[in-house]
């Protein structure tokens, strides 16, 4: 029987990558994500986006570029952009970079009418995060749900939570590696979610 992710996915077949500016995380995830779904024979589209428009027209940050090149990833040419409304209802997975993301998620949502079981935090597929919440982050056993996740709050520009993937932003080639060992461990964790079954 298909999980709810999956029944999510068949009605609306893309996944949406969300981080604040759309310049580091989000398009890393987005690389990654696509890489491994092509890999598995997935028919989901990937794409990205940010909760934020201050880098609109931007292309992906030369160290985030730097750190897909030296893995063996296809950097493709893009620009930044926030989420549009149309990008939220389309997509059946919504997955948020931090928690932070997440709660700004949860309030475009609502604005598009969107169902806010579709957001899901990237380390509930990673083996070390929450685990996976069959009705989002915020939802019954989610990572935010009941108020949860106070002590390690993360805010919208900072990842400061113990559910977010690392912000590299301003890092040295370290905190790139990072931030890429962690994208990788999420996005074969979503791969075994979606084929499982």
């Amino acid at each position: 029987m298909p999980t709810k992710i999956q029944r999510q996915l068949a009605a609306n077949p893309q996944i949406l990558v969300v981080c604040t500016g759309n310049i580091c995380r989000s398009p890393i995830g987005e690389v990654v994500l696509r890489n491994r779904i092509e890999g598995a024979g997935l028919a989901y589209g990937v794409a990205s986006c940010g909760v934020s428009d201050e880098e609109r027209g931007n292309p992906i940050y030369p160290p985030a570029a730097r750190v897909l090149r030296e893995a063996g990833y296809a950097v493709p040419v893009r620009s930044a952009h926030r989420a549009t409304r149309r990008e939220l209802a389309e997509s059946g997975l919504i997955l948020a970079m931090t928690t932070g993301h997440a709660r700004a998620l949860r309030r475009m949502c609502a604005d598009a009418g969107v169902d806010g079981a579709r957001i899901h935090l990237w380390r509930e597929f990673d083996g070390a995060g929450p685990g996976v919440a069959p009705d989002g982050c915020f939802g019954p056993g989610g990572a935010l749900a009941d108020g949860k996740e106070t002590r390690g709050r993360s805010e919208f520009y900072y990842s400061s939570g113990r559910w977010d993937v690392a912000d590299p932003w301003g890092g040295g080639p370290e905190e790139y590696d990072r931030t890429l060992a962690q994208v990788e461990a999420g996005a074969d964790g979503l791969i075994a979610e979606l084929t499982r079954g």
